[in-house]
Order: structure tokens, then C-alpha cells, then sequence
């Protein structure tokens, strides 16, 4: 189904017939909508969330049954699942009615203090790594592998390298990937998120005020959860989210390796882009934010080598 087919119309057509009792409530698109999903706030207090491909449906039934049992456990709020829809109308998959989380996604100027906000996001990853993973669900295709090993992704990561040879230092790149390649994950699997990216992280009054979007969360390695150190934070805040995220040096290489393979595909990808196209594939990473990630994480890499 095209993303383009999934409008207000057939969602409040959808919410009608199934869920009558919110019938008379507005459908409105979100200001800012994802890839992997199409939201519409349903009334005041409410959202709706369908996904926009069969790749993401499996997603639904894995929050459903999941996010009511790692909330209590966490020190931000995250989505809460208020209904399911099954498919009707030509939507073919089931969607979700989730809890309004006030917040807009974070950005630097949204941030009041950018130690505060990694402090407090370092605390909830943490926190999430420590709840009981037993029964959770395994990295595989209905989360790209988030939790999975890097090797996953070793094939295509040394195609971009290879395509990206008058972009970037292709020595240096490989180094670090395959650094992170050696530093295998060995310890017991936990929870983690999957996509730790600005987009899904809510700032209210300058504050990190929740987290969303768990559609690639699941248990194994948390090394991918740690990206975010290079996509977002820098200089001082990059160190003060290491230093209150208890991972270890080869986790951390992991995550370098993870932030590394993301920015080369996005890169790679840009390649075919128009030249004035701002964003790439709507995640708000423009060119020069890509190689910087790419340089930042060479340079570290190198640092402590």
C-alpha cells in the first residue's frame, strides 16, 4: 500500500467503524510524520498509528504486547497502547490507538541543558537495559537487526565505502568498521530501543519529556542504542552520556561501528539526491551532518586506538 493512500479520510473511517466510541473526534496529521509509520492525532489526547509498509506490520502486535510491561520499569514515559485496529477499508494490516505524548521532537535549540538532556537520556537507557528480557523478542527482519551483530550489515557497509571513495577516507572508515567488527558482543542479551535517533526523542519546556517509537526495540546487544552519540551529541555532551551509559570500551566501538554503517548508507544514498534537497530520506540528516558523524567517529576512533 502507498504511504500516499493512508489520508484522515480513511482513518476516520477506520476509527469509526471500530472504535465508535471515538467517532466524533478530529483526525489530524502530524506536523512531523516518519517513514515507517503514518500517525494522525485522533482529538486531544490520542494517536493514531498505522504502518506504511508490510515490512513494518509485526511491529504492532511486538509494542501491543511489550510497552505495557517495560513502562513501569522506565523513568520517562514512553507510548501506551490504548487499542488495536485490524485491517478493513483496503488498509491491510493491523494499526494502533496509542496516548498523546505532549513534546516536540528534540533538537538543539529545543534543548535547555544538552548535559541534562544526555544525562537523562543515558539514565533511561540504562534503565531499559536492566528490565528483564526474558521472552523478548530476538533481533530479525522485523527490526532490521537492532540488537543483532554488525556482521549483519558487513556486506553492504564495504559497498558504500567503496562507492563513497572521492567522499571520504576509505582507509580510516574501514579501520573503524572493522574495529567494531572485533569487538564482539558477548555478554547476556537486554532490552534496547533500536533507533535512538532526535526524531524520537520529545522535549518539553527544554527537557527530555519521553520516548518514542519502539518498533525496532527487542533484546541482544545494546551497542546500537549508543549511535546517538555521534548523530547528535558532541564536545562535552558526547563525553557525559558515555560517562552515565554503563557500557564498555568494546560496546562503544560496537556503537561507533553502528553509527558508522547509518551515516554511509544515508551518504551513499544522498549520492542520487538533487543538490538543493535538504534532507535525506526525511530523518533530518543533511549532507554536511553525515560526514560529520563520518569524520567524528574516524577521529575518535583514532584517538583511542
Amino acid at each position: 500500500m502507498d504511504k500516499s493512500a493512508i489520508t484522515t479520510f480513511l482513518v476516520s473511517r477506520l476509527v469509526e467503524a471500530q472504535f465508535p466510541q471515538w467517532a466524533d473526534l478530529p483526525v489530524t496529521p502530524v506536523e512531523l510524520d516518519g517513514n515507517d509509520n503514518t500517525t494522525f492525532r485522533l482529538g486531544e489526547g490520542m494517536l493514531v498509528r498505522l504502518p506504511s509498509a508490510d515490512r513494518y506490520a509485526s511491529q504492532v502486535d511486538m509494542e501491543q504486547r511489550w510497552l505495557p510491561i517495560l513502562a513501569p520499569h522506565l523513568p520517562l514515559p514512553i507510548p501506551e497502547p490504548l487499542a488495536m485496529g485490524t485491517p478493513a477499508y483496503g488498509y491491510p494490516w493491523q494499526w494502533s490507538i496509542y496516548r498523546w505524548l505532549e513534546g516536540n521532537p528534540a533538537s538543539i535549540e529545543r534543548i535547555a541543558d544538552l548535559g541534562r538532556f544526555a544525562t537523562e537520556l543515558a539514565k533511561f537507557l540504562a534503565a531499559l537495559n536492566r528490565i528483564d528480557p526474558t521472552g523478548g523478542p530476538a533481533p530479525g527482519k522485523h527490526n532490521f537487526f537492532r540488537g543483532g551483530p554488525l556482521t549483519t550489515y558487513d556486506a553492504g557497509t564495504r559497498e558504500a565505502i567503496v562507492a563513497l571513495a572521492n567522499e571520504i577516507d576509505t582507509h580510516a572508515a574501514t579501520e573503524v568498521w572493522e574495529a567494531g567488527l572485533e569487538a564482539r558482543w558477548s555478554g547476556a542479551p537486554v532490552w534496547l530501543h533500536g533507533d535512538v535517533n532526535a526524531t524520537n526523542l520529545l522535549v518539553d519546556d527544554g527537557r527530555l519529556s519521553a520516548v518514542i517509537d519502539f518498533g525496532s526495540s527487542g533484546v541482544g546487544d545494546p551497542a546500537c542504542d549508543v549511535t546517538i552519540a555521534w548523530t547528535f551529541f558532541f564536545g562535552e555532551s558526547r563525553e557525559t552520556f558515555r560517562a552515565q551509559l554503563p557500557v564498555d570500551k568494546a560496546t562503544w566501538a560496537r556503537g561507533r561501528g553502528w553509527a558508522l554503517w547509518k551515516a554511509l548508507i544515508l551518504l551513499a544514498d544522498a549520492r542520487s539526491a538533487s543538490p538543493d534537497e535538504a534532507f535525506v530520506k526525511g530523518r533530518g540528516y543533511d549532507r554536511e551532518r553525515i560526514r560529520r558523524v563520518i569524520d567524528d567517529v574516524i577521529a575518535e576512533h583514532e584517538r583511542v586506538a
